[in-house]
């Protein structure tokens, strides 16, 4: 839903939206985008909570300041398996919903082959 800001300049024949929406980007994308962003913005939350500085996580993932930094920001030369391993060393746990119900696994006959 709009703001007033963003209703007055739709009427003034101008388009709004995110990031996303500028770039063009699919569901897929915007999604991978979005979690991107979740990840380093737990990175930065469970460090505060740790009350550590970026150099000791950077010490506990054998890396450098700057790359826990660039992790943080979610830089985008930072892959994902930096970032969950990231949130690893600050004592998280990634987990990954479609959020769809699970498939039912295929039944199985009594014969063996």
């Amino acid at each position: 839903m709009a703001d007033g800001f963003e209703t007055a300049l739709e009427a003034a024949g101008w388009r709004t939206g995110d990031a996303a929406d500028f770039l063009g980007m699919d569901e897929a994308q915007r999604q991978l985008l979005d979690a991107r962003f979740e990840l380093a913005r737990e990175v930065r939350r469970r460090r505060a909570v740790l009350n550590i500085t970026q150099k000791d996580l950077a010490a506990r993932m054998r890396t450098s300041q700057p790359r826990i930094a660039q992790i943080e920001s979610a830089a985008a030369g930072v892959s994902f398996e930096q970032l969950f391993r990231a949130v690893v060393a600050v004592g998280g746990r990634v987990v990954v919903s479609t959020g769809e119900p699970p498939a039912e696994p295929p039944k199985r006959s009594g014969r063996r082959k």
